[in-house]
């Protein structure tokens, strides 16, 4: 019941700090593309549970909650997104760039599937540099039909490197369902034809996300390489702010909502109340965000060369 009550307790920050991003991008003070991760919390909220400090996490551009279940502060995460100097990254980074490798959050990326080789990079690396680093990447299922994707997955595979490739299968790559575009829906058959040992699993379940990334850990630990963990889950709103979703069959995105992540728990003694710490915490964070300076225009050209 505790582990629950803290999944629950996470999952609502980061329900919450979409809702509020949300918000932000309605009133103006949020500008550019917006991806949010509404209905898909759990599958960041288990994989971070059972991370190390010296691990690294790549996202895709819908990676506001990886971030704050990896420990970014939402005051950090919301600063940077409203462009303020107290932002993550100085407010240069915006909603689908930002990082910060201080908290074991490598960053989003907005080419689809572009997180896998970095991340196998990562995993190179730590081979090298006495880190112990076990490098997580995640991605949509559209990403697993990028070339990119697969040639990291190969190159994992044949070094055995510490890799946890995660796919985040909401069934819809971007506007247009996952089963119109490959023949073979199970994704995870990928992955074994390259000798990866693959799970598939319920990405609305924290503890089972928990337990196949705790298990893929260990498994890069002892040197036996990567694994694949194909999550299902859903996305209750649209690919981006604005998404009318007429894409969606009618009386799907009903079902899912009942069947997300939060409503699972909605039970829950305690429930309420997380809700209610997840909405101060955040509120207090966008206030003190808000508050603070704009980052300077003059300094656009810094940080950009070594």
């Amino acid at each position: 019941m505790n582990q629950q009550l803290a999944d629950l307790h996470q999952m609502w920050r980061i329900r919450i700090l979409e809702e509020t991003i949300l918000q932000l991008r309605l009133a103006g003070d949020v500008v550019g593309s917006v991806h949010l991760e509404n209905g898909q919390e759990a599958v960041a909220v288990g994989a971070c549970r059972m991370l190390r400090r010296p691990d690294a996490v790549f996202s895709t551009y819908r990676g506001h909650g990886w971030a704050l279940a990896r420990g970014v502060p939402p005051e950090k995460i919301l600063a940077e997104l409203l462009y303020r100097q107290t932002g993550v990254n100085g407010g240069r980074g915006g909603s689908a760039h930002f990082s910060a490798p201080e908290y074991g959050f490598y960053g989003e990326n907005s080419i689809v599937g572009a997180g896998a080789p970095i991340a196998v990079g990562a995993a190179l690396a730590a081979r090298f540099d006495g880190s112990g680093r076990v490098a997580l990447t995640v991605f949509g299922d559209g990403a697993m039909n990028q070339g990119g994707v697969t040639e990291a997955m190969n190159l994992a595979a044949a070094l055995d490197l510490p890799v946890v490739f995660v796919c985040e299968n909401n069934k819809y790559s971007e506007l247009t369902p996952i089963n119109d575009m490959v023949r073979n829906p199970d994704l995870s058959a990928r992955a074994h034809a390259l000798g990866i040992p693959a799970v598939r699993l319920d990405g609305n379940d924290p503890a089972q996300v928990a337990a196949a990334v705790g298990l893929a850990i260990t498994t890069a630990e002892h040197g036996r390489g990567p694994t694949f963990i194909e999550a299902f889950t859903r996305r209750i709103t649209g690919h981006y702010i604005g998404d009318a979703q007429t894409y969606r069959p009618a009386g799907e995105l009903e079902a899912d909502e009942k069947d997300e992540p939060l409503a699972r728990l909605r039970h829950l003694p305690g429930f309420d109340e997380a809700e209610r710490r997840a909405r101060a915490e955040i509120a207090a964070a966008t206030e003190r965000a808000l508050a603070a300076p704009l980052t300077d225009p003059s300094t656009a050209r810094e940080h950009l060369y070594v």
